[in-house]
């Protein structure tokens, strides 16, 4: 055997060996694997350990994780999801993005940066990680909460800037000779327009595949998982390659790639099973980058990578919180939407290493970006796993953000209800909307509550009044309508784990206790002694559902 390819298979298994090692570590420190991945990079550089040797076989594998996490992001842009999103997800998306970048150019100017390199830096602070954010308000178990269906509206609005930043680029980077200098003359003009006219050639025919193939295509190999991921990844690199031939690079051909498959109904299982992909090849991009950074240089980065980063910790959120505000969601929807975007990207970093290859961009400015990415993301996990005490602790400042009236648009559609309420329930999943049910055919008015809007709707479906809320917002319980109310019941699963605050069922009695209210607090528990521990603190009535049923399902069984 080669020695080359022993001593590249020697370095692959102390690589990947170091990153689970680092991996491990960071998930001490809750630490998502984008941050481990950073640290590897540059803990395998040159001016660490020096571990990258085989340069040109990490290089590849970089840029089939870019491929494929283009991939990703092209298959959950299908035309159904893009024309459902919200005016507040459009909104915040757009105005995030702009403010953000004009902001972030006049900071890179106040910091000596030069200008063309300032508005790559700029762009790159607007990106935010999805990858991240999904997992953190999933492990919250926030993502169906408002602010998490509006955050994940305007992560799809970031996704879509970033393709058209990207195309940009592809198209930029077309004139642009060997060294750096922008092509002169016909011949450039002619290579643009070649370029254009592929690009049109390409794009007609996904569309083609889209309309006359994808379906019929992935039919048969969905009955084979492992088959599908093989044709997705190759499907991936396929179009990839050949945007690089055609001209307009890697990048937007694994992008088109993606595309291509998001209407099919296939899209779900292909990206969950190569999510798992993506991360591992994602590792070879960060050992790819930081086997370029010169770590003597960065010494210099760090005051504007601090500035830079306080600006994304800081200012990204106030400026989703004002938008928010200006359109009418309380202080606290926005305030923890607005807290999901104060950290930047993989793709921030993707976005300068391309303005970086056209010769846009200073080389050094890829250590700025990476600085302000690890910086940004490690602060941004504690931000959101403790975003509730965050805002308790800032809410008093938060005022000027919220108009008057405010909380009207995140109860639009919910119709008046001037009547009275015997019974307020919180929760309108299955458990809950068979209680409120069993209610209204005993005669009584139910007032059903739920930040899920989905549950929402399919309870007013009911014929039933429903109001958007939180039990873990104090704020809210303290100005329920609770005159005259009998009962309050609470169908909210009591889960407590490693990332979540809040418990709701605990929060919902001391809102009460404030309130004062006079009627009965019903809760329900999984089990153990969480029942014991609700009635010392004030319950009436614990609901066992499993343990209920259970004797339900026995009394049937055994009663004649």
């Amino acid at each position: 055997m080669d020695t080359s390819q022993v001593t590249a298979f020697y370095e692959m298994a102390i690589l990947i060996l170091l990153a689970a090692g680092v991996g491990y570590l960071g998930l001490l420190l809750r630490q998502p694997l984008v941050v481990a991945f950073i640290a590897v990079g540059v803990l395998a550089g040159p001016d660490v350990l020096g571990l990258v040797r085989s340069t040109e076989f990490i290089e590849t594998l970089s840029q089939i994780s870019i491929a494929v996490l283009l991939f990703l992001v092209g298959l959950k842009l299908d035309v159904g999801l893009v024309r459902s999103l919200g005016r507040v997800a459009v909104a915040t998306g757009l105005g995030q993005v702009t403010f953000t970048a004009l902001i972030g150019f006049g900071i890179c100017l106040a910091l000596g940066i030069d200008p063309l390199t300032s508005v790559y830096v700029a762009i790159a602070l607007t990106f935010s990680s999805t990858i991240i954010i999904v997992k953190l308000l999933s492990d919250k178990q926030e993502i169906g909460a408002l602010h998490g269906k509006i955050a994940l509206g305007f992560l799809i609005v970031q996704d879509i800037f970033v393709v058209l930043a990207m195309v940009t680029l592809s198209a930029i980077g077309v004139g642009v000779g060997d060294d750096g200098a922008a092509g002169n003359g016909g011949g450039g003009l002619a290579d643009v327009g070649l370029v254009l006219l592929g690009g049109v050639v390409m794009v007609g025919l996904v569309v083609l595949f889209i309309r006359h193939a994808a379906d019929r295509l992935l039919r048969p190999m969905s009955r084979s998982p492992e088959l599908l991921v093989i044709f997705a990844v190759g499907w991936a690199a396929g179009l990839a390659a050949l945007g690089d031939v055609l001209g307009f690079g890697k990048e937007l051909g694994g992008l088109l790639a993606g595309v291509s498959l998001a209407s099919t109904p296939y899209r779900e299982a292909i990206g969950s099973r190569l999510a798992s992909l993506r991360d591992f090849l994602l590792l070879f991009f960060f050992i790819n980058l930081g086997a370029t950074l010169e770590l003597g240089s960065l010494g210099d980065q760090i005051w504007p990578a601090l500035v830079l980063s306080l600006f994304v910790l800081v200012g990204n959120p106030l400026i989703v919180l004002a938008i928010m505000g200006a359109m009418g969601y309380r202080k606290r929807t926005g305030f923890l939407a607005g807290l999901t975007v104060a950290q930047i990207s993989e793709f921030s970093l993707i976005f300068m290493a391309m303005g970086i290859s056209i010769g846009h961009a200073a080389p050094e400015a890829m250590g700025l970006v990476t600085l302000v990415g690890l910086v940004t993301i490690a602060v941004s996990v504690y931000m959101i796993t403790w975003s509730h005490k965050l805002y308790a602790l800032c809410e008093p400042l938060l005022g000027i953000f919220e108009r008057s009236g405010a909380g009207a648009a995140e109860e639009a559609g919910v119709a008046a209800d001037a009547g009275r309420h015997d019974v307020i329930l919180f929760g309108l999943g299955r458990y809950g909307r068979q209680i409120g049910q069993r209610l209204r055919d005993r005669g009584l008015r139910v007032l059903g509550v739920d930040f899920d809007p989905e549950a929402l709707e399919a309870w007013r479906a009911l014929g039933m009044p429903a109001l958007f809320g939180d039990a873990t917002d104090p704020e809210f319980v303290a100005h329920l309508p609770l005159e005259g109310v009998r009962a309050v019941v609470s169908a909210v699963p009591r889960d407590k784990g490693a990332l979540t605050e809040s418990d709701p069922q605990l929060t919902l009695l001391e809102g009460l206790a404030t309130a004062r209210f006079q009627g009965r607090a019903c809760l329900s528990v999984h089990g153990g002694r969480d029942g014991d521990l609700l009635r010392a603190r004030g319950a009436d009535v614990i609901l066992r559902p499993f343990e209920d049923a259970a004797d339900q399902a026995v009394r049937r069984i055994v009663e004649p």
